[in-house]
């Protein structure tokens, strides 16, 4: 009995296939776990299957993981090397205040179990006691401002990054938050699941509260899911919110104040550590922010009392004793994830390290786990995608001269990071002290809170990085135009020195594509080369874009991986063309690699075959159903199963390398194929 159905697609099989086990008795293909194949499944109507089908039949999620798949196999992989690392800081004597010692006490404080549950409640003693003496609506401001260093949920979150329409400057903005629950649909789904996981979090609320020593466990508890369920109700969702013009609103600090009269904004920034005046701060939902300041103004202060008090405790539940830890396991972990038990204590001591000191840790990961050579592979390889994805520019039939010098030009401007980052953060403000903790997690807190603010008014940091070098994943930034791969993702089978080109390309050179891709989806072709919202498309060039968009939409929203959820074709939609481009453009810079001549058969597969394999094989996705719930509401990415397959409909050279036909399930009329890049 499997822990959790996984992901499959919902095809009948055909005996007959393409290529069959009997054409291909014992293949061995360099790079592609055969074994994990399904060759009696049809490639032409269930690739996924087809490429994954016996590894999702005798692969089962680990208890502690809510999903399970390439991805999570490399992380157990990094996490392993990474705790191995961890724990020879802490046997080391580190003189104070390197980060050998910071990294070294800090694991050890989280793993001193028999101290954290001796403390209980206590390490919050002194914010508690701050939320307590909060006397009337005034003090709000600095008290909201309080509880963000400390990493606490307010209703909406305020932060310093890149102003999108000029990039070259930092600026103050402000979105939505304030949930406990994932998202929006939790709080407002009329749905028999969705309402057992708002009674689930009610509980969940009045247990901290009770464990906590705090009056009338339930009765708050009802109060906080009320408030949070009217910022539900006022939130904007997740599509909506992808939209860079839409939440795009700078506003003078003047009228921000006019428009939420409840709420003091200069207060609020002294209090938070704004190093430098602001006169205007991005608003990314106006209304959001004005139906907040109502709420100020309606809800008694000892609701938002609790609402912060709930907030602090819920923050730090994981690194408070054995019982908080627990009960946070049993919401937010088997509630909304599906996993069956907690992760071990090391693995937990692991995450949190990675979280506050995660580069200091990915320095000492780079010297021991990775070779200078896939460096430069791997630069040759984007370089390559680059100048294949130039060539498919100039090749558009649907885009006018003008957009397309554009596009070049962007292009021509992009950043690259590999691996690591060539200038380290300075950790040396942070204290860590030996047996502190929850201290240690506040300070930690802190120091990345006064970090940021202190950006204001200063010379962009093009340099910082999103990642730790240890990470298994792979992004685009619009206001820097760059692409980032972190070590971490550069290993089997996204890149693997033994595997042929054609898996490679398929592989790695899809996720490279996919980034650069993203430059130019639905949201990243809206800023240019130098990161700036702009405009930079004819009407008519803008209307084809959309137009082909929005049907490779309508083709993913056709699939419901769970019964009553489809695939949201629209808030999926920036990684829908991520994935079709990336892969157009990997399988072009595969041909131009051939350099004309044939791609060898191994295995008794084709070259082109071993690309999509290849591309397939990284998508090995299996998934408990509260987590896919979860996703499908919360993630940007359509489920793995149908990345492996959906985008591939659209590519001819899929068709032609495994004979479909009209009558195939995957089959789509070449009028329905989607070309966007």
């Amino acid at each position: 009995m499997k822990p959790a159905r996984p992901i499959l697609l919902a095809v009948a099989l055909c005996a007959a296939a393409a290529i069959t086990a009997a054409q291909v008795p014992t293949p061995v293909v360099p790079g592609i776990d055969v074994a994990g194949m399904d060759l009696t499944a049809r490639p032409q109507d269930d690739f996924f299957r087809y490429v994954n089908g016996r590894w999702a039949d005798d692969t089962a999620i680990p208890a502690d993981q809510s999903s399970f798949g390439t991805f999570a196999l490399l992380r157990d992989r990094a996490q392993e090397a990474v705790r191995t690392i961890i724990e020879s800081q802490g046997k080391s004597q580190s003189a104070p205040g390197t980060n050998s010692q910071k990294i070294g006490d800090l694991y050890k404080s989280f793993m001193d179990e028999a101290r954290i549950d001796a403390l209980g409640i206590a390490p919050l003693k002194d914010e508690l006691s701050a939320i307590a003496r909060i006397g009337n609506s005034r003090e709000l401001p600095a008290a909201f401002a309080r509880a963000a260093r400390l990493g606490v949920r307010l209703p909406f979150s305020v932060g310093v990054g890149a102003d999108a329409r000029n990039s070259e400057q930092y600026a103050v903005q402000v979105g939505q938050a304030g949930l406990g629950m994932p998202d929006r649909d939790y709080y407002l789904r009329n749905d028999e699941r969705f309402a057992a996981t708002r009674k689930a979090y009610n509980t969940y609320i009045a247990r901290l509260f009770a464990l906590g020593n705090q009056p009338e466990p339930e009765a708050a508890a009802a109060r906080i899911v009320s408030l949070e369920t009217k910022l539900a109700e006022l939130q904007w969702d997740r599509a909506r919110n992808r939209d860079r013009n839409a939440t795009y609103n700078k506003t003078a600090i003047a009228a921000l104040q006019s428009a939420t009269p409840h709420f003091d904004w200069q207060a609020y920034l002294a209090a938070a550590g704004a190093t430098s005046p602001v006169s205007d701060i991005i608003v990314r939902q106006p209304d959001y922010l004005k139906g907040v300041d109502a709420l100020l103004a309606d809800v008694p202060l000892a609701t938002w009392k609790e609402y912060l008090t709930f907030g602090l405790i819920s923050a730090y539940a994981s690194d408070l004793s054995t019982p908080f830890a627990d009960s946070q396991f049993e919401f937010n972990g088997k509630v909304i994830a599906g996993r069956q038990v907690q992760q071990p204590r090391w693995k937990r001591g692991v995450t949190e390290v990675e979280q506050a000191l995660g580069e200091p840790v990915g320095r000492l990961y780079i010297d021991q786990h990775f070779k200078p050579e896939a460096k430069a592979r791997m630069d040759a390889l984007i370089r390559n995608l680059l100048a294949a994805f130039k060539v498919g520019i100039n090749e558009l039939e649907w885009m006018s001269a003008p957009t397309k010098v554009e596009a070049q030009a962007k292009l021509a401007k992009f950043r690259v990071k590999i691996a690591y980052p060539d200038q380290w953060r300075d950790f040396s403000k942070l204290e860590i002290k030996p047996g502190d903790h929850v201290g240690n997690q506040m300070r930690f807190r802190a120091f990345q809170s006064a970090e940021s603010w202190a950006r204001l008014g200063q010379p962009m940091e093009r340099w910082r990085w999103g990642f730790t070098p240890q990470t298994v994943n792979a992004s685009y930034s619009s206001t820097n135009n760059e692409i980032t791969f972190p070590a971490g993702i550069l290993q089997a089978p996204f890149f693997n020195v033994d595997a042929d080109d054609a898996i490679n390309y398929g592989a790695i050179g899809g996720v490279i594509g996919h980034e650069i891709s993203h430059g130019f989806d639905d949201q990243g072709r809206k800023s240019d080369g130098n990161g700036n919202l702009r405009d930079w498309w004819t009407a008519e060039d803008a209307k084809n874009f959309d137009a082909r968009a929005a049907k490779l939409g309508a083709q993913f929203e056709s699939y419901a991986p769970l019964p009553g959820m489809k695939i949201n074709g629209q808030l999926t939609m920036g990684e829908n063309i991520g994935d079709l481009s990336g892969l157009a453009v990997a399988y072009r810079a595969y041909q131009i690699s051939l350099n004309g001549n044939p791609a060898p058969v191994i295995g008794g597969f084709t070259g082109d075959q071993r690309f999509f394999m290849g591309w397939a094989q990284v998508w090995r996705t299996l998934t408990r159903d509260e987590a896919l719930r979860n996703q499908l509401l919360t993630d940007s990415h359509s489920p793995g199963a149908y990345r492996a397959f959906v985008p591939l409909t659209n590519i001819d050279a899929f068709y032609a390398a495994f004979n479909l036909k009209p009558g195939d399930k995957l089959y789509r009329a070449p009028a329905d194929r989607v070309k966007i890049w």
